[in-house]
This record gives C-alpha cells, sequence and structure tokens, in this order.
C-alpha cells in the first residue's frame, strides 16, 4: 500500500493540472533531475537526468543511459481532468442578495456528480511583476463555493432523466449580498500577491472530499481525478525508481487531454517531439540517427480503463471486460482510438509477464463507441510502436471515481522492468 498511500496524498495536493506539474517537477528536483528550459540551449550529459515543463501543466522526464544516445522507451499519460473553469468575468449578483460564479465545462464530467457538495477553486494566476508578468499558483483549499440542486417540489422530473443546462443549473453559489469581489481578494491573499496585480487567471473548481480507501478487505479506493492522475503518477514513480541501462527512457506527461490534446501543451504538439530531437541533437546524435532511434523506440500510452459496473454488466463486451484489482488492462479498438496492434499488444504483454504483473484485455461492445486517448494523436507527431494501456476504474469523468487498492502497484512494477529490463 505504500505506492497507493502516496498517491492519494499526491492527488490531494493536485487540484489541477498546474500544482500536479508543480509536484512532479519538485519531486524530481530531489531525486537529482536537472530542469532544463525550452528557451535556452540544452547541455545533456551521458547517464543524466532531466525534464522539461510546458505551459506549467505538462512535463517531461527522461534518463540518458551511460552509453549515450540510444533507443527511446516512452511511457506517456495526461495531467487533466474534466471541471468547470471560471470564466475571464466570474462574479455576478442575483436578486440582491447572491453572489454567483460564471463557469463553464472543460471536459466530459458527470455535471450531477458536482452538485450540493462544497467545493474549492484552485489553479494559477498571471500577474504583474516588475516590467513584465509572472506566474503564481493558487489553491484557496477551503469550501468555497457549492452548486445547489432545485428542490424536487419545483423538479418532479429530476428522477426520471434531468438534462443539465450548464449555463443554468450549474452555476456555484459563492456569498450573499456585499460579497462581490471578495472572492479576487481570497485569491490574491491565497497567492500572496496583490489584488490589483492580477491580469488574468485559469481556475477551476475541485473537491476537498479526503481520499477513502474502503470496501471488504480495503479492495477499493475513491478519490477526484483518478483518471489519469493514476496512470501519471504511476509512470512517473516508476521512472524515478528505475535506471536507465541501454535504452533513453521517458515520460510525458501532457494536458488538455479531456477536451481533445489540441493545444500546445498536448499530445497532439510537438511537445514530445521538440524534446526527443533536442535531445538527440545534444548528445551529439545525427538527424538520421535521432530518426532511426524513434523507428526502434516503443510507447506506452497510459490512461484509465473502463472496469465492469456491478449494475450494468450488459454493457460491456462479454469476452473482452477488465476488473479493478486484476492487473494491467491492455486497450484495443479497430477504429485506431487506441493505437494497440497485435505487436504491440505481444511486446507489453510480455513484459507484464516478464514483471509478474497480470494484463486483461479490453475492447468496446460493438455497437457501443468508446472514448480516445492520447497515444494515436502523439503518435502521429512521433511516430513508434505504441500500446495502449490503463487501470481499470469506475465511474469515470465523476467527480469522485473508483478505483482497485492492488492495480497501482502493478503499473509501477511493469514499468520498472520496461525501463529496465526490456531491450
Amino acid at each position: 500500500m505504500d505506492h497507493l498511500e502516496k498517491f492519494l496524498t499526491f492527488v490531494e495536493q493536485s487540484p489541477t493540472a498546474f500544482q500536479a506539474v508543480a509536484n512532479f517537477r519538485e519531486e524530481l528536483s530531489r531525486k537529482g533531475y536537472r530542469e532544463l528550459k525550452e528557451k535556452d540551449p540544452w547541455m545533456v550529459d551521458e547517464g543524466g537526468r532531466y525534464y522539461v515543463v510546458r505551459n506549467d501543466s505538462a512535463i517531461i522526464a527522461f534518463q540518458v543511459p551511460g552509453s549515450g544516445f540510444s533507443p527511446f522507451r516512452i511511457a506517456a499519460a495526461h495531467s487533466d481532468s474534466p471541471a468547470f473553469k471560471l470564466k475571464p468575468h466570474f462574479e455576478e449578483e442575483v436578486e440582491g442578495a447572491y453572489v454567483r460564479l460564471n463557469v463553464e465545462k472543460y471536459g466530459g464530467m458527470i455535471m450531477s456528480t458536482w452538485l450540493d457538495r462544497p467545493l474549492s477553486i484552485a489553479g494559477r494566476l498571471v500577474v504583474r511583476e516588475g516590467d513584465g508578468i509572472a506566474v503564481k499558483l493558487v489553491n484557496l483549499d477551503r469550501d468555497a463555493v457549492l452548486i445547489p440542486n432545485m428542490p424536487i417540489h419545483f423538479n418532479r422530473q429530476i428522477n426520471d432523466g434531468y438534462s443539465w443546462n450548464p449555463q443554468v443549473d450549474l452555476l456555484p453559489l459563492y456569498g450573499g449580498n456585499g460579497s462581490a469581489g471578495k472572492l479576487m481578494e481570497e485569491l490574491a491573499a491565497a497567492a500572496g500577491v496583490e489584488k490589483d496585480r492580477i491580469i488574468s487567471h485559469d481556475l477551476f473548481l475541485y473537491s476537498r472530499q479526503p481520499a477513502s480507501v474502503w470496501g471488504a478487505d480495503d479492495a477499493f479506493f475513491s478519490c477526484q481525478r483518478i483518471d489519469d492522475l493514476e496512470c501519471a503518477w504511476g509512470a512517473m514513480t516508476a521512472l524515478m525508481e528505475s535506471e536507465a541501462r541501454d535504452t533513453v527512457n521517458v515520460c510525458a506527461i501532457f494536458d488538455n487531454e479531456e477536451v481533445g490534446s489540441l493545444s500546445r501543451q498536448g499530445a497532439d504538439s510537438n511537445f514530445l517531439y521538440d524534446t526527443l530531437t533536442r535531445l538527440g541533437f545534444a548528445l551529439g546524435a545525427s538527424d538520421g540517427e535521432i530518426r532511426a532511434a524513434m523507428a526502434d523506440g516503443f510507447m506506452v500510452s497510459a490512461d484509465n480503463a473502463h472496469a465492469v459496473h456491478p449494475n450494468h454488466p450488459e454493457k460491456y463486451d462479454k469476452q473482452n471486460r477488465v476488473y479493478m484489482n486484476r492487473g494491467i488492462v491492455i486497450k484495443h479498438n479497430s477504429n485506431q482510438k487506441y493505437t494497440t496492434d497485435a505487436v504491440s499488444d505481444a511486446v507489453f504483454t510480455l513484459v507484464c509477464e516478464r514483471a509478474g504483473v497480470p494484463v486483461q484485455h479490453f475492447s468496446n461492445r460493438s455497437d457501443i463507441p468508446g472514448g480516445s486517448t492520447l497515444g494515436n494523436l502523439s503518435g502521429a507527431h512521433v511516430s513508434m510502436s505504441s500500446v495502449d494501456i490503463g487501470l481499470a476504474q469506475l465511474a469515470m469523468h465523476s467527480i469522485c471515481e473508483t478505483a482497485g487498492t492492488k492495480d497501482l502497484e502493478d503499473l509501477v512494477k511493469a514499468l520498472k522492468y520496461y525501463w529496465e529490463e526490456e531491450k
């Protein structure tokens, strides 16, 4: 349970992608990784450990073997999760009695799970500093707002399949009459800056409900943002616990997967390609050698999978179902929503077998379309053999998700073998 306990602490300290990446950055630095800046020349040594951050919300860490430039072994995941984001101008007085906030959906969350529970606010502020700007991470870390339901007396259809309107039903209540302007004052104080220095912000709602381990034999745990911080933390931890031998080991955590990855810090950007090519050039490799290292490379795209729901097993393919606490899930889709093919499936299956980790295989029912992930988007920029994997969970995209307590340990174990032993 040691890894799980550390992960649950990480989740509570990472209410947004910005805090998640800041926490990865801090831990990598403690482990001896050196930060490289994209705007600066890169000096990379054989046997060195490095990381690079883009837009405060995506991070790529890598290890160079003592033998120098080698084929790439990559694991990728994402830092973001569905949430409500505050709009640029977010305060509104209502009925002369309330102050509510104007928010919009980020990603495809289960909206009803956000109602009637205290929420907090976190993200980043951009502030004036001298003649320029500076980024300040901020977390109120208190119950600050709530999205109230309508009473059933005024919404008799609420238990019959209600359609939520995010501009009407899902605006959070912040305060009463006279509280206008106080939220920005709170945020400024939490960030340690003066209110009039704030220029702009990326702020999200989140739940402060503590993580819980529960069930018979403590089989399950529940918390926010399991998708995809579980895979992101597991991959980064496995990298930090590994030692590069014959390959360049890379862990890439992208942002904006939940909204299509179409950003400069998303999987469908040049972030990974730029990092790998600059790394190669810094080690004296030619363009041809870098391309050869990519061609001989392998990528594990790690994003969680759907465990069979105990109340709706009919929604899942009878022969390709997966369950919590039964090992890593290899995900398949003939329409290339996942990158797995027969070769990459076999390669990673053998990795897991040799690491002593159980494997499951997931495919959707043919009449129910599945979601997509980051592997195929990243592969369009850095083309190499790739497998899509995940850990089985329930209630994906709820504000409170559930997963198995054994599976995270299997992920770390398999990826450590992948980076240290697999050739």
